[in-house]
Protein backbone atom coordinates (compact mmCIF):
# COMPACT_ATOMS: atom_id res chain seq x y z
CA UNK A 1 0.00 0.00 0.00
CA UNK A 2 1.06 3.55 -0.71
CA UNK A 3 1.56 5.95 1.81
CA UNK A 4 0.66 4.82 5.36
CA UNK A 5 1.29 0.90 5.23
CA UNK A 6 0.66 -1.73 7.08
CA UNK A 7 3.88 -1.71 8.79
CA UNK A 8 3.08 1.80 10.08
CA UNK A 9 -0.29 1.05 10.89
CA UNK A 10 0.62 -1.90 12.83
CA UNK A 11 3.62 0.28 15.07
CA UNK A 12 1.31 2.96 15.81
CA UNK A 13 -1.03 0.60 17.13
CA UNK A 14 1.15 -1.75 18.99
CA UNK A 15 2.64 1.60 20.34
CA UNK A 16 -1.06 2.16 21.13
CA UNK A 17 -1.38 -1.49 23.41
CA UNK A 18 1.80 -1.14 25.07
CA UNK A 19 1.19 2.46 26.59
CA UNK A 20 -2.28 2.53 26.77
CA UNK A 21 -3.27 5.33 24.77
CA UNK A 22 -7.22 6.34 25.28
CA UNK A 23 -7.61 7.56 22.00
CA UNK A 24 -6.29 8.37 18.23
CA UNK A 25 -5.51 12.13 19.02
CA UNK A 26 -3.74 10.49 22.73
CA UNK A 27 -1.72 8.59 19.80
CA UNK A 28 -0.65 10.96 17.86
CA UNK A 29 0.24 13.53 20.44
CA UNK A 30 2.56 11.22 22.27
CA UNK A 31 4.10 9.64 18.92
CA UNK A 32 4.32 13.05 18.02
CA UNK A 33 6.75 14.43 21.50
CA UNK A 34 8.91 11.56 20.39
CA UNK A 35 10.21 13.40 17.67
CA UNK A 36 13.60 12.11 15.81
CA UNK A 37 13.13 8.70 18.21
CA UNK A 38 10.71 7.86 15.77
CA UNK A 39 13.21 6.89 12.78
CA UNK A 40 14.69 4.18 14.82
CA UNK A 41 11.23 3.00 16.10
CA UNK A 42 10.76 2.04 12.30
CA UNK A 43 8.40 4.92 11.62
CA UNK A 44 8.82 6.50 8.58
CA UNK A 45 6.72 9.76 8.92
CA UNK A 46 4.90 11.36 11.67
CA UNK A 47 1.66 9.60 12.37
CA UNK A 48 -1.41 11.86 11.62
CA UNK A 49 -4.75 10.80 13.68
CA UNK A 50 -6.71 10.91 10.10
CA UNK A 51 -4.20 8.67 8.00
CA UNK A 52 -4.37 5.81 11.59
CA UNK A 53 -8.17 6.15 11.46
CA UNK A 54 -8.83 5.97 7.92
CA UNK A 55 -6.17 2.99 8.11
CA UNK A 56 -7.63 0.76 10.76
CA UNK A 57 -10.86 1.31 8.47
CA UNK A 58 -9.40 0.10 5.60
CA UNK A 59 -6.75 -2.17 5.76
CA UNK A 60 -7.80 -5.59 6.05
CA UNK A 61 -7.66 -7.14 9.34
CA UNK A 62 -6.73 -10.71 8.46
CA UNK A 63 -3.19 -8.92 7.55
CA UNK A 64 -2.96 -8.84 11.25
CA UNK A 65 -5.20 -11.78 12.03
CA UNK A 66 -2.19 -14.19 9.49
CA UNK A 67 0.96 -12.33 11.38
CA UNK A 68 -0.62 -12.98 14.96
CA UNK A 69 -0.28 -16.88 13.34
CA UNK A 70 2.73 -16.64 12.52
CA UNK A 71 3.98 -15.01 16.20
CA UNK A 72 1.57 -18.37 18.15
CA UNK A 73 4.08 -20.78 15.74
CA UNK A 74 7.12 -19.18 16.87
CA UNK A 75 5.70 -18.93 20.32
CA UNK A 76 4.26 -22.67 21.25
CA UNK A 77 7.26 -24.79 20.65
CA UNK A 78 9.10 -22.39 23.12
CA UNK A 79 6.19 -22.91 25.71
CA UNK A 80 6.20 -27.35 24.91
CA UNK A 81 7.77 -28.22 28.07
CA UNK A 82 5.69 -25.83 30.36
CA UNK A 83 3.93 -27.63 33.18
CA UNK A 84 0.01 -27.50 33.11
CA UNK A 85 -1.06 -28.10 36.90
CA UNK A 86 -2.03 -31.28 35.32
CA UNK A 87 0.49 -34.39 34.32
CA UNK A 88 -0.26 -35.29 30.75
CA UNK A 89 1.82 -36.57 27.97
CA UNK A 90 -0.86 -35.20 25.24
CA UNK A 91 -1.51 -31.99 24.41
CA UNK A 92 -4.58 -29.65 26.27
CA UNK A 93 -6.98 -27.05 25.75
CA UNK A 94 -9.54 -24.98 26.80
CA UNK A 95 -12.31 -23.39 24.88
CA UNK A 96 -14.21 -20.48 25.46
CA UNK A 97 -15.40 -17.14 24.44
CA UNK A 98 -15.73 -13.60 26.20
CA UNK A 99 -18.36 -10.73 25.62
CA UNK A 100 -17.30 -7.39 24.33
CA UNK A 101 -19.86 -4.64 25.01
CA UNK A 102 -20.29 -1.96 22.76
CA UNK A 103 -22.93 1.15 22.54
CA UNK A 104 -25.49 0.01 19.95
CA UNK A 105 -25.10 3.28 18.57
CA UNK A 106 -21.41 3.83 17.79
CA UNK A 107 -21.57 0.18 16.59
CA UNK A 108 -24.54 -0.85 14.86
CA UNK A 109 -22.85 -4.09 12.94
CA UNK A 110 -22.76 -5.42 16.55
CA UNK A 111 -26.27 -5.80 17.34
CA UNK A 112 -26.63 -8.46 20.45
CA UNK A 113 -29.79 -7.40 22.17
CA UNK A 114 -32.63 -4.47 21.22
CA UNK A 115 -30.22 -1.68 22.97
CA UNK A 116 -26.95 -3.16 23.20
CA UNK A 117 -24.01 -4.06 20.73
CA UNK A 118 -21.10 -6.77 21.17
CA UNK A 119 -19.09 -8.93 19.34
CA UNK A 120 -17.42 -12.33 20.87
CA UNK A 121 -14.05 -13.40 21.20
CA UNK A 122 -14.28 -17.31 21.04
CA UNK A 123 -10.66 -18.65 22.30
CA UNK A 124 -9.01 -22.07 21.96
CA UNK A 125 -5.98 -21.69 24.95
CA UNK A 126 -2.98 -24.22 24.42
CA UNK A 127 -2.74 -24.54 28.55
CA UNK A 128 1.33 -25.29 28.15
CA UNK A 129 2.28 -21.52 28.05
CA UNK A 130 -1.71 -20.06 28.01
CA UNK A 131 -0.85 -19.37 24.12
CA UNK A 132 -3.92 -18.91 22.19
CA UNK A 133 -3.78 -21.37 19.15
CA UNK A 134 -7.30 -20.17 17.47
CA UNK A 135 -9.31 -16.98 17.79
CA UNK A 136 -12.57 -16.23 15.79
CA UNK A 137 -14.52 -12.95 16.34
CA UNK A 138 -18.18 -12.53 15.70
CA UNK A 139 -21.11 -10.26 16.96
CA UNK A 140 -22.57 -11.05 20.31
CA UNK A 141 -25.48 -13.49 19.05
CA UNK A 142 -23.46 -16.41 17.47
CA UNK A 143 -23.66 -19.63 20.00
CA UNK A 144 -20.14 -20.50 21.67
CA UNK A 145 -20.72 -24.21 20.34
CA UNK A 146 -21.11 -23.19 16.81
CA UNK A 147 -17.51 -22.69 16.96
CA UNK A 148 -16.55 -26.48 17.21
CA UNK A 149 -17.27 -26.50 13.58
CA UNK A 150 -14.02 -24.00 12.62
CA UNK A 151 -11.70 -25.92 14.75
CA UNK A 152 -9.37 -28.21 13.35
CA UNK A 153 -8.79 -31.20 15.52
CA UNK A 154 -5.64 -32.64 16.75
CA UNK A 155 -5.17 -36.25 17.21
CA UNK A 156 -4.70 -37.50 20.95
CA UNK A 157 -5.13 -34.40 22.14
CA UNK A 158 -7.73 -33.45 25.30
CA UNK A 159 -10.03 -29.93 24.64
CA UNK A 160 -11.91 -28.82 28.06
CA UNK A 161 -15.78 -27.00 27.88
CA UNK A 162 -17.83 -25.69 29.55
CA UNK A 163 -21.75 -26.89 29.29
CA UNK A 164 -22.21 -23.96 25.97
CA UNK A 165 -20.75 -26.87 24.21
CA UNK A 166 -22.56 -29.59 24.72
CA UNK A 167 -23.92 -30.57 21.31
CA UNK A 168 -23.55 -34.45 20.69
CA UNK A 169 -23.52 -34.08 16.75
CA UNK A 170 -20.47 -32.19 17.23
CA UNK A 171 -19.01 -33.71 20.10
CA UNK A 172 -18.92 -36.73 18.27
CA UNK A 173 -16.37 -34.95 15.45
CA UNK A 174 -13.90 -35.72 18.40
CA UNK A 175 -14.41 -39.24 18.87
CA UNK A 176 -14.13 -40.02 14.87
CA UNK A 177 -11.50 -37.72 14.74
CA UNK A 178 -9.53 -39.67 17.96
CA UNK A 179 -9.60 -36.49 20.01
CA UNK A 180 -10.77 -36.20 23.58
CA UNK A 181 -13.23 -33.99 25.45
CA UNK A 182 -14.13 -33.12 28.78
CA UNK A 183 -17.31 -31.12 29.18
CA UNK A 184 -19.24 -30.41 32.15
CA UNK A 185 -22.94 -31.98 31.23
CA UNK A 186 -26.56 -30.29 31.52
CA UNK A 187 -28.89 -31.80 33.74
CA UNK A 188 -31.78 -32.19 31.37
CA UNK A 189 -29.22 -34.69 29.38
CA UNK A 190 -30.35 -38.13 29.63
CA UNK A 191 -28.34 -41.09 30.42
CA UNK A 192 -28.42 -44.67 30.69
CA UNK A 193 -25.81 -46.37 32.74
CA UNK A 194 -24.10 -49.73 31.38
CA UNK A 195 -20.91 -50.37 33.98
CA UNK A 196 -20.14 -48.48 37.01
CA UNK A 197 -16.38 -48.50 38.05
CA UNK A 198 -14.90 -48.74 41.15
CA UNK A 199 -13.87 -45.16 43.20
CA UNK A 200 -12.44 -43.99 46.04
CA UNK A 201 -14.58 -41.94 47.75
CA UNK A 202 -11.56 -39.93 49.94
CA UNK A 203 -10.58 -38.57 46.24
CA UNK A 204 -14.11 -36.35 45.72
CA UNK A 205 -14.98 -38.75 43.08
CA UNK A 206 -18.19 -40.15 43.80
CA UNK A 207 -19.25 -42.16 40.60
CA UNK A 208 -17.16 -43.03 37.11
CA UNK A 209 -19.91 -44.82 34.89
CA UNK A 210 -19.90 -45.60 31.56
CA UNK A 211 -23.18 -44.64 30.09
CA UNK A 212 -24.69 -44.22 26.35
CA UNK A 213 -27.53 -41.28 25.73
CA UNK A 214 -31.00 -42.39 26.00
CA UNK A 215 -32.90 -39.97 24.30
CA UNK A 216 -33.22 -41.12 20.31
CA UNK A 217 -31.91 -37.72 18.81
CA UNK A 218 -29.08 -37.46 21.02
CA UNK A 219 -28.46 -41.78 20.59
CA UNK A 220 -28.20 -40.94 16.83
CA UNK A 221 -26.03 -38.46 17.01
CA UNK A 222 -23.69 -40.15 19.85
CA UNK A 223 -24.22 -43.29 18.84
CA UNK A 224 -20.93 -44.66 21.43
CA UNK A 225 -20.84 -44.92 24.58
CA UNK A 226 -19.65 -42.26 27.24
CA UNK A 227 -18.08 -41.74 30.77
CA UNK A 228 -19.73 -40.15 33.51
CA UNK A 229 -17.93 -39.08 36.52
CA UNK A 230 -19.59 -36.96 39.09
CA UNK A 231 -17.16 -35.35 41.51
CA UNK A 232 -17.52 -33.46 44.71
CA UNK A 233 -15.28 -30.67 45.86
CA UNK A 234 -14.68 -31.39 49.44
CA UNK A 235 -13.80 -27.96 50.34
CA UNK A 236 -16.87 -26.33 49.32
CA UNK A 237 -19.46 -29.17 48.41
CA UNK A 238 -20.07 -28.26 45.21
CA UNK A 239 -21.55 -31.45 43.02
CA UNK A 240 -19.75 -31.13 39.13
CA UNK A 241 -20.85 -33.90 36.41
CA UNK A 242 -18.71 -34.47 33.91
CA UNK A 243 -18.84 -36.19 30.25
CA UNK A 244 -15.86 -37.50 28.15
CA UNK A 245 -14.92 -39.90 25.63
CA UNK A 246 -11.61 -40.58 27.72
CA UNK A 247 -11.67 -43.85 29.64
CA UNK A 248 -7.93 -44.49 30.24
CA UNK A 249 -7.34 -41.38 32.41
CA UNK A 250 -8.26 -41.93 36.36
CA UNK A 251 -11.32 -39.82 37.08
CA UNK A 252 -9.35 -37.41 39.32
CA UNK A 253 -7.21 -36.46 36.64
CA UNK A 254 -10.28 -35.66 34.80
CA UNK A 255 -11.80 -33.33 37.33
CA UNK A 256 -7.88 -31.97 37.63
CA UNK A 257 -8.15 -31.28 33.55
CA UNK A 258 -11.60 -29.75 33.85
CA UNK A 259 -10.16 -27.27 36.41
CA UNK A 260 -7.39 -26.03 34.60
CA UNK A 261 -10.05 -24.66 31.92
CA UNK A 262 -10.61 -21.92 34.45
CA UNK A 263 -7.23 -20.74 32.72
CA UNK A 264 -9.20 -19.39 29.51
CA UNK A 265 -10.98 -17.14 31.91
CA UNK A 266 -7.93 -15.49 33.59
CA UNK A 267 -6.75 -14.72 29.98
CA UNK A 268 -9.66 -13.07 28.89
CA UNK A 269 -9.60 -11.22 32.31
CA UNK A 270 -5.83 -10.30 31.72
CA UNK A 271 -5.78 -9.21 28.10
CA UNK A 272 -8.93 -7.08 29.33
CA UNK A 273 -7.03 -5.47 31.96
CA UNK A 274 -3.66 -4.50 30.60
CA UNK A 275 -4.44 -4.41 26.56
CA UNK A 276 -6.85 -2.15 24.56
CA UNK A 277 -9.73 -4.50 23.57
CA UNK A 278 -12.61 -2.94 25.72
CA UNK A 279 -12.76 0.56 24.01
CA UNK A 280 -11.54 1.19 20.72
CA UNK A 281 -10.11 3.21 18.33
CA UNK A 282 -12.45 2.75 15.45
CA UNK A 283 -16.58 2.54 14.93
CA UNK A 284 -16.19 -0.16 12.11
CA UNK A 285 -15.82 -3.58 11.96
CA UNK A 286 -12.60 -3.71 10.20
CA UNK A 287 -11.26 -1.16 12.70
CA UNK A 288 -12.68 -3.22 15.71
CA UNK A 289 -11.07 -6.94 14.22
CA UNK A 290 -7.82 -5.16 13.47
CA UNK A 291 -7.08 -3.71 17.34
CA UNK A 292 -8.23 -6.99 19.01
CA UNK A 293 -6.17 -9.25 16.33
CA UNK A 294 -2.88 -6.72 17.06
CA UNK A 295 -3.87 -6.83 21.04
CA UNK A 296 -3.07 -10.53 20.51
CA UNK A 297 0.49 -10.46 18.66
CA UNK A 298 1.17 -8.19 21.76
CA UNK A 299 0.54 -10.57 24.37
CA UNK A 300 2.44 -13.15 22.27
CA UNK A 301 5.36 -11.25 21.22
CA UNK A 302 5.32 -10.55 25.10
CA UNK A 303 5.43 -14.31 25.71
CA UNK A 304 8.15 -14.78 22.72
CA UNK A 305 10.51 -12.53 24.50
CA UNK A 306 9.80 -13.53 28.20
CA UNK A 307 11.18 -17.36 26.52
CA UNK A 308 13.66 -16.38 24.05
CA UNK A 309 15.74 -13.95 27.01
CA UNK A 310 15.07 -16.45 29.83
CA UNK A 311 13.55 -13.98 31.94
CA UNK A 312 12.28 -14.91 35.41
CA UNK A 313 9.27 -12.43 35.00
CA UNK A 314 5.17 -12.04 34.55
CA UNK A 315 3.80 -10.94 31.47
CA UNK A 316 2.41 -8.01 33.21
CA UNK A 317 5.75 -6.86 34.71
CA UNK A 318 7.45 -7.34 31.18
CA UNK A 319 4.27 -5.44 29.69
CA UNK A 320 4.76 -2.58 32.22
CA UNK A 321 8.70 -2.46 31.42
CA UNK A 322 8.20 -2.40 27.90
CA UNK A 323 5.45 0.38 27.85
CA UNK A 324 8.66 2.48 29.57
CA UNK A 325 11.27 1.82 27.64
CA UNK A 326 10.15 1.28 24.09
CA UNK A 327 11.93 4.43 22.97
CA UNK A 328 15.63 4.11 25.50
CA UNK A 329 18.29 2.27 24.18
CA UNK A 330 18.65 0.31 27.28
CA UNK A 331 19.28 -3.42 26.81
CA UNK A 332 15.70 -4.93 28.13
CA UNK A 333 17.83 -7.66 30.18
CA UNK A 334 19.11 -4.89 32.12
CA UNK A 335 15.79 -3.15 32.35
CA UNK A 336 14.79 -6.19 33.77
CA UNK A 337 17.36 -7.33 35.86
CA UNK A 338 16.18 -5.89 39.08
CA UNK A 339 12.34 -6.78 39.00
CA UNK A 340 11.03 -9.50 40.81
CA UNK A 341 9.15 -12.39 39.68
CA UNK A 342 5.20 -12.70 40.62
CA UNK A 343 2.80 -15.30 39.17
CA UNK A 344 1.29 -14.44 35.52
CA UNK A 345 -2.21 -13.17 35.08
CA UNK A 346 -3.83 -12.26 38.87
CA UNK A 347 -2.55 -12.89 42.06
CA UNK A 348 -3.90 -15.88 43.61
CA UNK A 349 -5.81 -14.99 46.52
CA UNK A 350 -8.19 -13.10 44.76
CA UNK A 351 -8.62 -15.91 42.51
CA UNK A 352 -12.04 -17.19 42.10
CA UNK A 353 -12.67 -20.70 42.97
CA UNK A 354 -14.23 -22.45 40.23
CA UNK A 355 -16.05 -24.97 41.78
CA UNK A 356 -18.03 -21.87 43.41
CA UNK A 357 -18.89 -21.05 40.12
Amino acid sequence: MRGFSCWDQYLAMVFAQLTYRESLRDIEACLGAMGAKLYHMGFRDRVRRSTLADANDTHDWRIYADFAQILIAIARPLYAAEPMGVELDQSLYALDSTTIDFCLSLFPWARFRHHKGAVKMHTLLDLRGNIPTFIHITDGKVDDVNVLDLIVLEIGAIYVMDRGYVDFARLYCFTLESAFFVVRTKKNVLLQRRYAHPIDPATGVRSDQTVILSSLESALAYPDPLRKISYVDQETGKRLVFLTNNFSLPATTIAAIYKQRWQVELFFKWIKQHLRIKAFYGTSENAVKTQIWIAVSVYVLVAIVRKRLALDVSFYQLLQVLSLTLFEKTPILRALQNIRSQDDFVDSCNQLNLFNL
